[in-house]
């Protein structure tokens, strides 16, 4: 008879035995099937955001300079007027000057506060480029127009964009050969107005 209780006394220390160690196990199951969920969500998330900044990188090549989005209607345009300058002519004797004030027309605030940074460069570059011009040139629609590519080349350059080399003059089709146009640069320099030009 003391055999009875004894088995059955083993028997009833296995069950809440084998009850616990069947909770530890189901919780463990848990436990590494929310850790596998968390690792996959975490890696999921993360490739399609890798994939947009490529995509952002292949458009921002692609984009072509002077080559506008359509104004925001809500958003006014970024003007960034530059202190008017007095420059000194390439003409002949040296006795002709140009009075010209400068306005930027910016793609966003954002390029207005680079241009801010880097305005004693620009300055001196934009001297430069009038400086290199005679006032013939100056005083002609097409020498401004000129002058307002090479500002906005300046300007582009300074702000650290790839910029297009100067135009050529025009050479003599029949003789040399056919070169393909290729696309200009990007540049958030969207136009270059001028508020005074005076030559003297």
């Amino acid at each position: 008879m003391s055999a009875k209780p004894a088995a059955e006394g083993a028997e009833a220390a296995e069950k809440p035995k084998s009850k616990k160690m069947l909770i530890i196990i189901i919780a463990a199951v848990v436990v590494l099937a929310l850790v596998g969920g968390g690792a996959a969500f975490f890696l999921m998330k993360k490739k399609p955001a890798e994939g947009e900044e490529g995509a952002d990188a292949e458009h921002a090549e692609k984009k072509p300079a002077m080559v506008r989005k359509a104004p925001d209607p809500k958003a006014p345009p970024t003007f960034m007027p530059i202190e008017n300058m007095v420059v000194n002519l390439a003409d002949p004797g040296g006795g002709r000057f140009a009075q010209v004030g400068i306005t930027l027309k910016l793609e966003d605030a954002k390029t207005a506060d680079n241009v801010k940074l880097y305005m004693p460069a620009i300055r001196n570059g934009i001297l430069l480029e009038i400086s290199k011009r005679t006032a013939d040139e100056l005083l002609g629609v097409e020498g401004k127009e000129k002058l307002t590519k090479a500002i906005i080349r300046e300007v582009s350059g300074q702000l650290g964009f790839e910029v297009d080399d100067e135009e050529e003059e025009p050479v003599d089709t029949a003789k040399a050969p056919k070169k393909k146009k290729k696309a200009p640069a990007y540049t958030p320099v969207e136009a270059v107005l001028f508020s005074s030009f005076i030559v003297q």
